[in-house]
Formats: structure tokens, C-alpha cells, sequence
């Protein structure tokens, strides 16, 4: 059997929580079909992100450091990994379901010509992958028949390695011709907030289209978010009415998140929306329609009008403190 490789997220230095849960995914995987798991690091210039990748849990890190790898296209990543993979024999290729996984998964699946399961939520012991399908209504037992596999797992599934030996770290030298048609970097324009990562925070305040207005989001939500230390989300209505960007956006086409308390504010709960977050281990729903199909899922409900409700909660968190 061959071994199992990780791709290895990081930005800014930083190793984010999913790249962690991948490593836990993995070494599931190899447990069931034998192997090796290696951590990859694509990159210019890794510098300390070596030494906090070699913590999580892996069995060794390999690193490529280019200067056509400073940035997340996906293009050259694609061909780096396929070549990192046949380095190393792997076999299988893992990916967190974040926007880079999705975004690499796929082509490198194409490029190899392998088989891939998306979005997985199980490892069993056969060897065979369950991942969620119509938004996460029915759940598919799926069996990848190929020799090279490439496998994306959902974030909120697998837990993190967490309190790992360090593992060995191995530089390699790869020869990648960039593709006649690359992506072109221009520029990124990342979101700075205070705010905990929403997809890594213990509390989640979501904001719906019963929000009314872009302003409602900032006087009326972001009270409440700040009162709780919380990330704010928001439902793809919300984000399509342009009341918040859509990197906010929480559901089937946005993330999916697994906070400990997640509060939904003026959000009916359309199954896109449902698919994001009913993996919440306390559910709070607030709105003032009392058939809303959030509150088929909330942990506590409150028929209220927001509007009123969120003010009086923020005060009674505010208190609290």
C-alpha cells in the first residue's frame, strides 16, 4: 500500500485548525489501508511554518519551497502535489474541504486521473469513504476504485491531532514547469477583523435576511457578536442582498462550520443553510416567525422580533462579563 499525503494549508506564518484535521483524516485512512502519512508544504520561503507543521502529528513533512509557489494558484499547487505524491508513493492524497481544497482537490484529481470523494465525513475500516449528499439529506458509502485517489474531508468531521511528537522534515527539490496558460496573480484582498476565524470559532452569531438592511447588521448583530467574543456568519440570503461579503456566508455553497454555540438571527433556515451548520453543538434560533424550519433544528427557540430581542440579549451578555 502506499502512503497518504496531506496537503498542508498555512497563511501568514500560521497553520490553520482544518490542516490539522486533515492530519487526523489521514492517518484514518492509512490505519485502514496501510501506509505513511506525509504532511506537504508548498511555498516560498516556509520559515517557521516547518516547525509548527512538523507538531501535527504527521509522519513526516515534506517541503517545496519555489518562488512560483508564493501564492494560492491553483495551477501550479496542482502540478506540485501530483509530483510531491509520486515522490513520496502516495496513493492517496487528502485535502481539507476548505476554499483551497476545493479548489486544488478537483484538478489534481483531473490531472491524475484519479477517482475523488468530496466533502467526506467517515473513514470505515474497508477503506470506504461516507460523504453527505442533497445537502446532507442522505449519506453515500462511497468505494474509490482506482489506483491514485484524491479525497477532501469536511472540517467539522474529523477532529485535530492535537499534542503530537515532532515528526522528521524533508526538503525536496522538484522540477514543476508552470503551465503555458497559468493563473496570473494580481492581488489579494484579504478580510482583517479581530474576530475569531468562522470557521474555527467556539461561537457563531449569524445573521439572516430578517436583518433588513446592511446597517441592521452592524447596530443591531455586531453588538451581540462582540458581546459573545463570537464570529459572525451569515445566510446566503443575507449575503445576497448584500447586506454582508460573501466569505461570511454560511451553508452548502459557503462554509460549514461546528461552533459550541451558534445563534441564528432573522435566518428561516433553508436545508442550504441547515447544511452548514446543524452540526452546531447548541443551537440558538431567533425569529419571529414560529413555523420557521430553523427551529426544527435549535436547541433553544425564541419567537420574538429581533429587533427587540437581540438589544435586550446583548445587554444581558454585557451584564454578565
Amino acid at each position: 500500500m502506499g502512503n497518504v499525503l496531506i496537503y498542508g494549508e498555512h497563511a501568514g506564518g500560521n497553520i490553520p485548525k482544518a490542516t490539522a484535521v486533515a492530519v487526523g483524516a489521514a492517518q484514518q485512512i492509512a490505519a485502514a489501508s496501510g501506509g505513511d502519512t506525509i504532511l506537504a508544504l508548498l511555498g516560498n520561503d516556509l520559515g517557521g511554518v516547518k516547525d509548527a507543521a512538523a507538531q501535527l502529528g504527521a509522519t513526516k513533512v515534506v517541503c517545496v519551497e519555489s518562488a512560483d509557489l508564493e501564492h494560492e494558484t491553483a495551477d501550479i499547487r496542482t502540478l506540485t502535489m501530483k509530483a510531491v505524491a509520486e515522490a513520496t508513493g502516495s496513493d492517496t492524497v487528502v485535502f481539507a474541504a476548505t476554499t483551497a481544497g476545493k479548489d486544488i482537490a478537483p484538478r489534481l484529481a483531473a490531472a491524475a486521473e484519479a477517482a475523488i470523494a468530496s466533502d467526506v465525513t467517515a473513514v470505515n475500516d474497508d477503506g470506504t469513504f461516507v460523504r453527505p449528499m442533497y445537502a446532507g439529506n442522505v449519506f453515500a458509502t462511497v468505494k474509490l476504485e482506482s489506483d491514485f485517489k484524491v479525497v477532501s474531508v469536511r472540517t467539522t468531521a474529523f477532529e485535530p491531532v492535537e499534542g503530537a511528537a515532532a515528526s522528521a522534515s524533508e526538503d525536496l527539490s522538484l522540477s514543476i514547469e508552470k503551465p503555458g496558460n497559468a493563473v496570473e496573480f494580481v492581488k489579494l484582498d484579504a478580510t482583517v477583523s479581530d474576530r475569531p476565524v468562522l470557521t474555527e470559532a467556539e461561537r457563531v452569531v449569524a445573521g439572516g435576511r430578517g436583518l433588513k438592511s446592511a446597517e441592521n447588521f452592524t447596530t443591531v448583530l455586531e453588538p451581540l457578536v462582540d458581546a459573545l467574543g463570537a464570529a459572525m456568519g451569515a445566510s446566503r440570503a443575507a449575503v445576497d442582498a448584500g447586506y454582508v461579503p460573501n466569505d461570511l456566508q454560511v451553508g452548502q455553497t459557503g462554509k460549514v462550520i461546528a461552533p459550541t454555540l451558534y445563534i441564528g438571527v432573522g435566518i428561516s433556515g433553508a436545508i442550504q443553510h441547515l447544511a452548514g451548520m446543524k452540526d452546531s453543538k447548541v443551537i440558538v434560533a431567533i425569529n419571529k416567525d414560529a413555523d420557521a424550519p430553523i427551529f426544527s433544528v435549535a436547541d433553544f427557540g425564541l419567537v420574538a422580533d429581533l429587533f427587540e430581542a437581540v438589544p435586550e440579549l446583548t445587554e444581558k451578555v454585557k451584564a454578565l462579563a
